[in-house]
């Protein structure tokens, strides 16, 4: 039997979008452990092959990012468009989201996702914004999972993960969402409370933007690369995760390190109101952020485990 996995790591420039599909391949593997599991783009235009593999495959998924819009006829990161209402239906989101805060999806909008979505299986979407949104559209076969990169911080895993400061912190920032003010007051309140820091380059504009601000001399720079950046948080025992990536900082998470994300968008803020993710808005690093590190905290995530459950088992009915 064969999967169809539409895969955002394909084209992309953006390494959390390995963190993504890693996670999601993990939770379709331990749900499908003998199908073959078939890429297909959605940075690149489908084309006949990826017509012929959803065609060919028990179910298509598409998992974990930010890919809809309400005007997907002017931005759309998912690659779609009318030609392939002809060719594709039945698509099942696993944990996707919403891109920004937006109005009410266009027409164009709701006629294409109602010809490319399941109208009948559940879909599963990262929050209660997305879930929102596609209610508006009419689709009411929708539960709110989180994203599958924190389905298994289950309270026992969030158990593990210290509530004290480390004296290392690995940090992250955004080239696409600058903020030169904040953002050196990130840097300067980490080099003020932890003795090593590390900065990880997941986005292709992150280092040149790093270099561009001040006091970054002593910072030790791992490469861009998700495999480095797992050899990092393996290898330190000790380590915080501080920064403005998202799934950098649930990737810390993953591996039962201390992490605090900085705020720069609607998709961290989203998820933090249904399972408590640690988040800290950009605009309050000047007032809370030496606090917020130097202060114990128990990380305890309130994912709903029930919902995760229920989609699953929806493949797999007793």
């Amino acid at each position: 039997m064969k999967l169809a996995l539409l895969d955002t790591t394909v084209c992309t420039d953006n390494l959390g979008d390995y963190i993504i599909m890693d996670s999601v391949r993990r939770e379709l593997t331990q749900m499908f452990p003998l199908h073959h599991k078939l890429t297909i783009p959605t940075h690149e235009k489908m084309g006949r092959v990826s017509y012929d593999i959803i065609h060919r495959s028990q179910y298509a998924f598409i998992g974990g990012t930010n890919l809809l819009s309400s005007n997907m006829n002017r931005y759309n990161q998912w690659k779609v468009n009318l030609i392939d209402t002809l060719h594709v239906r039945d698509i099942l989101l696993m944990g996707v989201g919403w891109w920004q805060y937006q109005k009410k999806p266009n027409a164009y909008t709701r006629y294409l996702f109602s010809k490319l979505l399941h109208s009948n299986l559940l879909h599963s979407v990262r929050d209660e914004y997305t879930h929102t949104k596609l209610n508006e559209m009419g689709f009411t076969n929708v539960i709110t999972t989180g994203c599958p990169t924190m389905w298994q911080l289950t309270p026992d895993h969030c158990a593990l993960i210290p509530h004290e400061k480390s004296d290392t912190v690995v940090f992250t920032l955004t080239d696409y969402n600058m903020d030169r003010a904040m953002d050196q007051h990130l840097i300067d309140t980490l080099l003020a409370h932890y003795k090593t820091l590390y900065f990880w380059v997941q986005g292709t504009g992150d280092y040149a933007y790093f270099r561009s601000l001040k006091n970054t001399e002593t910072i030790r720079v791992i490469e861009a690369d998700l495999d480095a950046y797992d050899r990092l948080l393996d290898r330190e025992a000790s380590l915080d995760f501080v920064g403005t990536r998202l799934h950098a900082g649930i990737r810390a998470l993953q591996k039962r390190h201390r992490s605090l994300i900085i705020a720069i968008d609607n998709r961290s803020v989203e998820i933090s109101k249904n399972t408590q993710l640690p988040i800290l808005a950009r605009n309050d690093i000047p007032k809370h952020l030496a606090n917020r590190i130097t202060s114990s905290w128990e990380t305890t995530l309130t994912l709903p485990l029930e919902n995760i459950e229920r989609w699953k088992q929806q493949f797999h009915p007793a």
